[in-house]
Parts: structure tokens; sequence; C-alpha cells
């Protein structure tokens, strides 16, 4: 059996979190997750930036804080934290860990491939649009393929202490330990399955021991203190969810539960690069206080394409808000709304969109919203989105005058204007996965 923690379920998750697992009780393993689709995006541009950029900075100074104690204790530490450049950020680590042997995972970058892929004959169309990628060749800021367990579990048998990874998938971070300490093959599809799966319920750190859970919030323990999950894995692919006795939160079946359904499409076939799960295979059982075990997993053949996770440019957003306060604060915030859009109008000024919300009343929900006639205070929050940043930067200037020249009662304006952002849109597409070539690189 071997313990497997997860850390961190983004990039700016709670920094104690990892420094937690490792004091509070034994681990073997430590995995990472920092990123998301739009976080390549981030990462790209601060190391178009600086070329010594492009990986989650939070990283190198945790595991110099840590590195003393994963050496006496022999824990080995999983991260996807290179993000677009895993060399710096593994030099990094060095420089703050030296006594810590790191191995590097490449292949996943193909930001410098997309024209040698249109060459073959590979149109990469987009997997919501069909539309073929030559659409947006001039705006993509990033792409990366999904890489599997397979490549970091060979960076684990180099004897790496850290293994970091630019885009792996999340649950492969939780699989690799697996696939190294017991020998799995690539076509051991249940037990790769029921390793994915593990992944799954621990990628996003304490989601499922508690945090963000809607069964019995108000009575989950010390979540000042919540624990973050640990997989107890055994050979056969069976796997208790589990965290330190002394840490706060729950660690339920129905926390588990929640944490299953999080972006799943079809349960019976969750794909990743290393198999294809099936969830409704699952068998959950509480199995004692803050224990529950996984049984029952099936799998089948890994696909024969993966997926790219490109960003690209796609034009620039504004978002301003106004508070009204009582009486009438509903009534106030609609009037705004109406002049603010009047004035764009007066303007000439075009958008692909203007969008208009008003919290305390309908935001979240929508016309599902429980009635509320006379909220006693209600946030207007305005934003538009074009291609045209003169027309998005002079709508930034629409909203503080309102203060004066609108309706009464005005407040929540200490910003004065909202700034202009760029908007990162993100492209999901197939490639044959022959293409995609992985290697590892050991530094000490």
């Amino acid at each position: 059996m071997i313990r497997i923690a997860n850390g961190q379920g983004f990039w700016g998750d709670w920094l104690e979190a990892p420094v937690r697992l490792v004091d509070e009780g034994p681990i073997d393993f430590l995995v990472l997750d920092y990123l998301a689709e739009v976080t390549m995006s981030i990462l790209q541009k601060q190391k178009e930036e600086n070329p010594a950029l492009g990986y989650a900075r939070d990283f190198p100074p945790l595991i110099g804080r840590l590195a003393r104690k994963l050496k006496e204790r022999n824990i080995k530490v999983i991260a996807n934290a290179g993000g677009v450049n895993p060399s710096a950020c593994a030099r990094a680590v060095l420089q703050l860990a030296p006594e810590l042997k790191v191995a590097v995972v490449h292949g996943d970058d193909v930001f410098d491939r997309i024209d040698s892929f249109l060459e073959k004959g590979y149109e990469l169309r987009d997997m919501d649009t069909d539309e073929p990628i030559r659409s947006i060749r001039p705006r993509i800021l990033s792409a990366n393929a999904y890489i599997g367990a397979f490549p970091l579990a060979e960076a684990l048998d180099s004897g790496a202490d850290v293994v970091i990874a630019g885009r792996s998938t999340d649950t492969a971070l939780t699989l690799a330990p697996m696939v190294h300490r017991f020998g799995w093959k690539a076509d051991d599809w249940d037990k790769l399955a029921a390793g994915t799966i593990a992944g799954h319920i621990i990628e996003c750190g304490a989601q499922c021991t508690g945090g963000n859970c809607q069964v019995d919030w108000e009575n989950i323990p010390d979540m000042a203190n919540i624990g973050y999950p640990i997989i107890e894995a055994e050979p056969d692919g069976t796997f208790t969810v589990t965290k330190h006795g002394s840490a706060g939160g729950r660690v339920h079946s129905d926390t588990v539960k929640e944490q299953l359904l999080y972006e799943l499409g079809d349960p019976k076939r969750y794909i990743t690069p290393d198999c294809i799960a099936d969830f409704t295979s699952i068998q959950l059982a509480d199995s004692g206080e803050n224990r529950v075990h996984v049984s029952g997993i099936r799998g089948g053949p890994r696909p024969p394409t993966l997926k790219l996770s490109i960003s690209y440019t796609n034009g620039w957003k504004s978002i301003g808000t106004l508070v009204y306060s009582w009486p009438q604060a509903l009534a106030k915030a609609r009037a705004a709304d109406r002049i603010v859009r009047a004035r764009l109008e007066a303007l000439g000024l075009r958008f692909d969109e203007i969008y208009t919300e008003f919290f305390g009343y309908n935001a979240c929900f929508g016309a599902a919203a429980p009635p509320n006639p006379d909220p006693p205070e209600i946030q207007l929050r305005i934003g538009v989105r074009g291609q045209d940043r003169k027309a998005v930067d002079r709508f930034t200037r629409e909203l503080i005058p309102l203060v004066l020249n609108g309706p009464p009662g005005a407040t929540g304006f200490g910003e004065g204007r909202p700034p202009v952002r760029e908007i990162v849109a993100y492209w999901s597409a197939l490639l044959p996965r022959e293409e995609i070539e992985t290697t590892v690189e050991v530094i000490s």
C-alpha cells in the first residue's frame, strides 16, 4: 500500500496545505496540481516577457521549505508546476533545495510545432465548433498536449525526489506513483482506470474532504484547518480516500460523490491519455471515520489521439461595478444599466456583447432566483467585450459619472475606471498520439 496526498487543487490554493500534509502524518508521495487551461496562456505571456519565467512561482519556495523533510522521510513530489518552462522551474527548485534530485518531463509543449502539424494535414479542428485552427493561427498564445502518467512514472523510476511536468492531466499526477510502485502495464485497463479515478477524486484538493460541500456543510469540523486528501492505494487497484486524523474537514461518501461529478461528461467514457474509465462501475463504501473505500472500477483501452490545450487572444473586455442602497436599490441599478447602454449607443460604440448582472437579486440563479422585491443593496455589474480596444476603453469611462449624474445612492466606486483586459479564449483539438514524444531529463 502507498499513500498519495494532494496538496494543491489549483495555482493559488492554500499555501499551508502541502506543509501540513508532510508534517501531520505519513505519506509516500505528494502531488501538486497547479494548472488550468487559462493558466498556460498566462505562463506563456510571462515567458515571452522573461525567458526565465513561465512556471508556477509558488512551487520552488515550497520545495525549498520542505526539502529537508522530504529527504528525511523519502517523500517524492510530482507536480505540473513546470507550466511552459519546466526546465526553468527545475533550476529554481535546485537553487533553493540543492540536496534534491529533480527530473523534468518534456514533450507536451507543441507551441512551435503548430505549422508543422498543419503541413502534415492535421486541421486541429475545435472539438466544440469543428472550426479548423487556421482561423485563429496568428492569435495562438500557447499549445500543449495533455500527457499521461507513464512519462511521470518514468521520471520517478529515475530515482528523482521531485518530478516536474508541464501540461500533464490532473489525474496523471496521482496515477503515476501507482504505475511506478506497482509496475502496472500500459494495458492494465481496470487498474489504470482505478488510478485515474483516484486522481480525479483528489485533484481538486480539499473539495473531496469537505470543502465546497453542499451536504451538512455547517457541521463540517474545523474548516480553518481542513485536511487535504490522501489516497491509500493497493496493487489490485482498490483504494481508500482519507485525510490526516489531526486535520479538520470530513471524508465521507457524500463528499467523494460530489467530487466525482466534477467536470464529468459521459460517465461511462471518462477519456484520458492512459485509459478510458467507467465511472458507473465505481463502488463506494464508508469504511470508518473519514475513510471511503473505492472498488469495482472498470476501464478500457486508451484513445488513439491526445487532446491539445490551445489558448489564443480573442479581443478585449472590461467589467465595472457600482452598488446601490435601499430604498429601491434594484430599480436604481436597473435605471443605471439603461443609462449606460443608452450612452454607449449614442456614442456609436459596438461590442460583441454587453452583459449585466444584479448581485443580491439574480446574478447566481437568473430566472430561478427566489423572489426578493426590495433588497437592501444591489451591486450592478456591467461588462463588455469586443475586438476594438478603443471602444472597450471608452466604456470604462461611463460608469463613474453615474455617481453624480445617475440614480441616487451609488457607492462602491473606489477603483474608479475598471481595467481593460485582453480576452484569452480556449481551443481544444485532437492529434494522433504518435506525434507526441516525451523525454525525461534528470537534474541533480
